[in-house]
């Protein structure tokens, strides 16, 4: 009896181990973000750490934009960066779909995200899109519409989201939260909305610690004329996001109050992707993907506006109907 239950003990264990060493190949489209060097690094560093266990990066497809500078200037260092890596450069997304079973799609640019997905949903693949998920809201529901119509698993994410006290926050370590301001840079890039190139990685710590329910924004100014975005949560509660030279600030819930919004390196994202690569399970829902970007485009739309009110419904029917949805 005793030497069952210690065969058992011994399969179970290896069974765990066996399924977080699984060997999973990642691909990466677009090599004009530090991020892809971050990710790259850590996967194929040996000796691996257990949190990633497994998971390489195999190839890379290199092209970002070729209208944004940042883009152009790095694509060329990145490119060497990663091939000495070990990572295969190929010259094609559909040459990329056939080495690798899951994707990064790293592209900086959200505009050709969604053309760029689609290689990856006829092929299957498993896809995490970094911020910003597209250049529009349009695109951004189409993205989620079509990755859901083929059965494909994908998400977004800022690394900010993943937090360590951001995290708690969203976990209840201060109870229901009341209200939440969070800061970050917010570098833009004309050809997106504004929040979407840069201050996303605010915003998506302001939801994280709020939640979903955001029914209306409003834009303003700081003193110091840094952008200021308020939103109206369902039940009054308030979120704040203020352009800022740091990351961070507060929130408060009906059990205390803590940090939130700080950066804690990239590695933190890594991990919840190589979850999701393995599982298949998405750590954030594509609902509040789509409400965060719906409060980036009410941002920009209170901004045409002269700082009205704007509510998340109108901009979301408005795209939706773009959409064709």
């Amino acid at each position: 009896m005793i030497r069952t239950i210690i065969l058992a003990i011994a399969f179970a264990l290896s069974a765990v181990i066996h399924s977080s060493a699984q060997q999973i190949r990642a691909g990466i489209i677009g090599l004009d973000t530090s991020h892809v060097l971050a990710f790259a690094k850590t996967l194929n560093t040996d000796p691996q750490k257990p949190e990633v266990m497994g998971v390489r990066v195999v190839a890379a497809y290199p092209k970002g934009s070729p209208d944004i500078e940042s883009s152009t200037q790095r694509v060329p260092e990145y490119t060497e960066k990663v091939k000495a890596m070990g990572v295969e450069i190929v010259e094609s997304i559909d040459a990329l779909m056939g080495k690798v079973d899951v994707v990064f799609l790293e592209t900086n640019d959200g505009r050709p995200h969604l053309e760029q997905l689609r290689p990856c949903l006829a092929a299957h693949k498993p896809t995490f899109i970094d911020k910003p998920v597209a250049g529009s809201l349009v695109d951004a529901i189409r993205i989620f519409d079509e990755a859901k119509k083929a059965g494909v698993p994908v998400f977004s994410s800022s690394s900010l989201r993943f937090g360590k006290l951001t995290q708690a926050v969203r976990g209840g370590s201060i109870g229901k939260v009341k209200s939440a301001e969070t800061s970050s840079p917010a570098s833009l890039e004309k050809t997106h909305p504004d929040l979407y190139w840069y201050g996303i990685h605010g915003v998506e710590s302001l939801f994280t610690a709020m939640g979903t329910g955001c029914q209306s924004v409003k834009r303003g100014t700081t003193a110091d004329g840094k952008i200021e975005v308020t939103g109206i949560w369902e039940g009054g509660r308030t979120g704040v996001y203020r352009e800022s030279k740091t990351y961070g600030v507060k929130a408060v819930g009906d059990a205390g109050e803590s940090e939130v919004g700080k950066f804690d390196g990239y590695e933190p994202l890594l991990y919840e992707i190589v979850k999701f690569f393995r599982t298949g399970i998405t750590p954030v829902q594509p609902e509040e993907t789509l409400e965060i970007y719906a409060f980036m485009e009410a941002a920009d739309e209170s901004k045409r506006r002269n700082g009205a009110q704007v509510t998340l419904k109108e901009v979301m029917d408005k795209a939706r109907a773009a959409a064709g949805k």
